[in-house]
């Protein structure tokens, strides 16, 4: 089988690429290792930039989008036993975000890939990726028990940090640049209404807190952890007390989150990485193959979204023009944005978590930090424009 672009990994930013292309008459085929269930079961980030919901919008898959997403013009920061609310619509020139979760996001581009899209092959696990400098390049994969080749003109590595398509790359021609933070987050899915209408960022001297949500009735909370703690230590009721002490503001002590049952809890890595270039020959890296950061920004997903955006342009403008000319910027392109939101991410991370070998100065640098995004417009800005997502190129 032949195609013109070949993708591996059915996540978003796979997804949406292939929807972006169909809608553009450029074929595609994706190859996804899991299974349809475990795909559209994955929990993970639930905030969507400005410039993402304008993109599933153009693409024709924000029907859930639209009926279902919950618009946030801000986000309250808490610390110092006091709330402050960044107001996003106010700072940016009318600029919010939606919160709609990762899983109702890929649901939604599965359904429609599925009725009119390219082929979607479900546990179809990519062996190899052969000739990335070659015409075409080569995608070995096992699929319904059979060894079978892909050839294409153009292959998208949207696999992941620990995907088949990165190891296409030589080690010789890539540099990955990585950090690694000394706590971890404890996340819950809990059938409890939010307790606030948008997300909580909280520093204490306990650790970070974050009240966030899924839908009207169901909340997503984290708790900052140390980096090998067993979810099993934590029962319900210890997490509970926790939100609730790390929540604690002086003016409202009565201040409670509403419990509801856990459905789900797991520890999350919090690092951060980039892989230099996000092309060779004819691979192009996006999404988690290409960056990781931690999640504190909300930037995974839009990242890899906005890096979708920029290939699937660079692709129509080739069809269109026969000029590769953004195909060779690509690179350079996405990684001007990378690097932003890997310097916001590590901004709102080391802002508000607790380094457990901190000093008393460090903590009251922190606090100094904050005290600045709450009362000076010019940071509440920065931070908020970041939030919501920079123009993508």
């Amino acid at each position: 089988m032949h195609t013109t672009v070949g993708i591996i990994g059915g996540g978003p930013a796979g997804l949406l690429l292939a929807r972006l292309l169909r809608n553009a008459d450029i074929d595609s085929v994706t190859l996804e290792s899991r299974d349809r269930t475990y795909v559209e079961s994955r929990q993970r980030a639930g905030i969507l930039e400005q410039g993402t919901v304008d993109a599933l919008r153009s693409a024709g898959v924000a029907e859930g989008v639209d009926r279902e997403g919950m618009v946030h013009d801000g986000i309250e920061l808490r610390f110092d036993r006091g709330a402050h609310r960044i107001d996003f619509r106010a700072l940016t020139g009318c600029r919010s975000v939606m919160v709609y979760a990762q899983t109702e996001v890929v649901k939604d581009l599965i359904a429609r890939q599925l009725i009119d899209g390219g082929p979607l092959l479900f546990e179809a696990e990519v062996r190899s990726v052969e000739g990335a400098d070659s015409d075409p390049p080569a995608v070995h994969y096992l699929h319904e028990g059979r060894e079978q080749t892909l050839t294409c003109d153009y292959v998208v590595g949207c696999d992941g940090f620990h995907g088949v398509t990165r190891n296409a790359v030589p080690e010789s021609a890539r540099t990955t640049y990585a950090r690694s933070y000394p706590y971890s987050w404890l996340g819950i899915l809990a059938q409890a209404p939010p307790v606030y209408d948008e997300l909580i960022y909280a520093h204490s001297a306990r650790g970070f807190a974050l009240a966030s949500m899924r839908s009207p009735a169901v909340s997503r909370l984290y708790l900052q952890v140390p980096n090998d703690t067993d979810p099993a230590d934590w029962p319900d009721v210890r997490i509970w007390d926790e939100l609730d002490a790390r929540f604690a503001i002086g003016t409202d002590p009565g201040w409670k989150l509403e419990r509801g049952p856990v459905s789900s809890k797991a520890v999350l890595p919090m690092r951060s990485s980039v892989t230099e270039p996000m092309r060779f020959g004819r691979v192009f890296l996006a999404g988690d193959a290409a960056h990781i950061v931690p999640p504190t920004g909300a930037k995974g997903l839009n990242l890899a979204a906005s890096d979708v955006i920029v290939l699937a342009r660079a692709l129509i403008h080739e069809q269109m023009t026969g000029s590769p000319e953004l195909l060779d910027a690509y690179s350079d392109t996405c990684l001007r944005r990378v690097w932003r939101a890997e310097h916001f991410s590590y901004f709102m991370t080391t802002m508000l978590h607790t380094d457990p070998s901190q000093s008393a100065f460090d903590t009251r640098l922190q606090l100094s930090q904050l005290q600045r995004v709450a009362n000076s417009p010019y940071a509440a800005a920065e931070l908020a424009a970041n939030y919501t997502g920079l123009p993508i190129a």
